[in-house]
């Protein structure tokens, strides 16, 4: 990532500030931090000392239990007392202090959904959520409902340590600014201007463009203040570059006649740019904070908008008795690798003591069979994409490359992602699994780049080798998805004669057979003229059909990426 661009404000200084304005009005919710290890520490320090003394400061870690989080049964308190007594979850333990989210890009998108139903309807108590963004890629993040809610968001990647020393100024506190009357119309021409289609941008900038106004001592909102809102509210959550405006020559003077008085010199000395409309001048400062690499990311379509679905290379979800992530409680009795749930045992317990208590038990807690809970758990199964390559002579050497370039990058997702990839061609008279499940890449692209081409095309063939490593897989409790890249026309029959419209017939047969055991799948149709043969295969296998004709490898990755199951 590259610095940020001469004269632009460092990234630390821009968080000082922000801490500043959400310390002056809670309403802007946070701030969202990514990167910048212990300069993380620096703003949250900041952001405590210009709260109350007493304010609470609370970390929430990426596992954390619901009971802890949202409030719970106090076992201790419970069995002291024989009667459910309630402790208070961290959220309320925050309230009107900050609430610290560790390893926010890793929050679940159900911890992550509650959390923000607790910020909309006040059940955070007014606490300023501060969310610690690990992720390094684009597609890497906190949830996009959680980054919603927060005004500001800020890369500390590229921020300097002696920016510390600015930002951190205590300002006069005056009473609630004036707002203009366009004030508000050009942040949200602004933000128009940038592609954000949601309200709370310019809502959160014209609460940010108040609060610098009365930490600066000012009665009305100024100029400065909506560019220091725009830089630090609308900038980070651009997704185009605004729209060329067409330069306009002005029309040419009329001509005077010859006795006409000459054209007032203070006229000619006025400068020009002095009447600049208000609207250009804050969306340049927003465009101004960009740092280079990120409008180039806007102008590629590739900027971050927030994790908004579970990362790829995950299996589908399964129901675990003793692993994986808490989902709940079921009534039960412990046994089979299933763990007791404790708290919500007494829990459902403790509402029943005062009839179930007799002389000889006034002090004990009396369970039930009915009153057992047990732990939910949910786990991911471990995927595996299964990579079915036309190398026929069907398929044209330059194709065949552009696939074989293709599944190179998928192949290096997959094994980014820690998940398994297996290989299979397909040519002359059957099919060769070159490539069990694997997370070698190298081993991977040795079998790729030693793949010939040329023969016949057994398409049934690698469709039946398909669905059997598929089904491996799925006995092994694995997810599979398959990738075939093929032109669909087949000439070569499951009993090797070269009859075409037995090939035909047999393809079809096979693809219906994949599509009928529910395996997920993409068909990628890499003829030069995609034709009927390759829609009709991809309707009996179920999947996904993305005739590329034109497409390089890059697209064909970027294609299959789109429909790859989460």
């Amino acid at each position: 990532m590259t610095g940020p661009a001469a004269g632009a404000p460092d990234p630390l200084a821009d968080a000082l500030i922000a801490a500043q304005l959400c310390a002056a009005d809670p309403g802007l919710g946070g701030i969202a931090l990514r990167g910048g290890g212990a300069l993380r520490d620096a703003v949250i320090a900041a952001l405590r000392s210009h709260l109350p003394a007493d304010a609470p400061l609370r970390r929430v870690p990426v596992h954390v239990d619901d009971d802890r989080l949202f409030g719970g049964l106090d076992l201790v308190a419970t069995l002291a007392q024989a009667r459910a007594v309630q402790r208070a979850g961290l959220l309320v333990e925050a309230a009107g202090g900050v609430l610290v989210l560790a390893m926010a890009d890793r929050l679940s998108d159900a911890v992550a959904g509650r959390i923000v139903a607790a910020m909309d309807g006040g059940g955070v108590g007014r606490a300023l959520v501060v969310a610690l963004d690990d992720g390094d890629g684009p597609d890497e993040g906190p949830p996009a409902a959680l980054l919603e809610r927060l005004a500001f968001r800020i890369d500390l990647h590229d921020a300097k340590p002696a920016g510390a020393m600015r930002g951190g100024e205590d300002f006069g506190d005056a009473g609630t600014p004036q707002t203009p009357d366009a004030v508000l119309a050009t942040l949200v021409a602004t933000a128009a201007a940038l592609g954000i289609e949601t309200a709370r941008a310019p809502l959160f900038a014209l609460r940010a463009a108040r609060a610098a106004a009365r930490c600066a001592g000012r009665d009305v909102i100024s100029d400065e203040d909506l560019m220091l809102a725009a830089r630090l509210v609308i900038a980070p959550r651009a997704t185009r570059l605004p729209a060329e405006q067409p330069d306009d020559a002005p029309p040419p003077p009329e001509p005077q006649p010859p006795d006409a008085p000459p054209p007032d010199a203070g006229d000619r000395d006025q400068p020009e740019g002095e009447t600049r409309p208000l609207d250009d001048v804050v969306l340049e400062a927003a465009l101004a904070a960009l740092p280079k690499d990120v409008l180039a990311q806007i102008a590629a379509g590739g900027v971050r908008r927030g994790r908004t679905r579970a990362s790829r290379g995950a299996g589908e979800r399964r129901r675990s008795p003793a692993r994986g992530r808490p989902v709940g409680v079921r009534p039960g009795v412990p046994g089979g690798g299933q763990r007791l749930s404790l708290i919500d045992t007494l829990r459902a317990a403790a509402p029943w003591q005062r009839l179930r208590r007799t002389a000889d038990s006034a002090s004990r807690v009396l369970v039930r069979r009915d009153d057992l809970r047990i732990r939910r758990f949910e786990t991911r199964a471990e995927s595996v994409t299964i990579f079915v390559v036309d190398a026929s002579g069907s398929a044209s050497l330059s194709r065949l490359a552009e696939a074989k370039g293709a599944v190179e990058l998928l192949l290096a997702d997959s094994y980014v992602q820690r998940a398994q990839v297996a290989l299979i061609a397909f040519r002359g008279s059957g099919a060769t699994v070159l490539l069990p499940p694997t997370r070698s890449l190298a081993r991977a692209r040795r079998s790729l780049a030693e793949l010939p081409g040329g023969g016949g095309t057994p398409l049934a063939a690698g469709l039946r080798a398909a669905i059997d490593v598929a089904d491996a897989a799925r006995a092994r409790g694995q997810t599979p998805f398959v990738v075939l890249l093929t032109d669909g026309r087949a000439n070569i029959a499951a009993d090797g004669r070269a009859v075409r419209s037995v090939a035909a017939a047999d393809a079809s047969a096979a693809a219906a057979a994949l599509g009928r055991a529910g395996i997920a799948a993409a068909f990628l149709d890499i003829s030069a003229r995609p034709g009927p043969e390759g829609a009709a295969l991809a309707a009996a296998m179920q999947a996904r059909y993305l005739p590329l004709p034109r497409a390089d490898a890059v697209r064909m990755h970027a294609a299959v990426r789109a429909v790859q199951p989460a």
